[in-house]
């Protein structure tokens, strides 16, 4: 069986996780301003560390994190209830008649 080329490097992992850590903290610490939508950033931005977070583990050997399918899950299930209410927001808007 041929043995495929990693396509995740360990620094670049690391890296990413920071900048989402980032992207985190920011959503936190605005979530006064528009909450559904920062709300929405930081779940997003959890379940992609957790995915990377994964994944480091996997390069490095070590699994570590229990259950991050569930945390996945449940934050990608906060994420998805809050575009479907925008969504519906939109939606139920009544726009002016068109006229020429």
């Amino acid at each position: 069986m041929k043995k495929t080329q990693e396509q995740f490097e360990i620094e670049t992992l690391k890296l990413i996780k920071n900048k989402l850590d980032y992207i985190y903290s920011i959503s936190k610490s605005y979530n006064n301003d528009i909450p559904e939508l920062m709300d929405t950033i930081e779940s997003l931005a959890s379940v992609a560390n957790m995915f990377a977070t994964i994944k480091l583990e996997e390069l490095n050997g070590n699994v570590e994190t229990s259950s991050p399918q569930g945390f996945i899950v449940s934050k990608l299930g906060n994420s998805y209830s809050n575009m479907k209410e925008y969504e519906k927001q939109k939606e139920d808007i009544d726009f002016p008649a068109w006229k020429l």
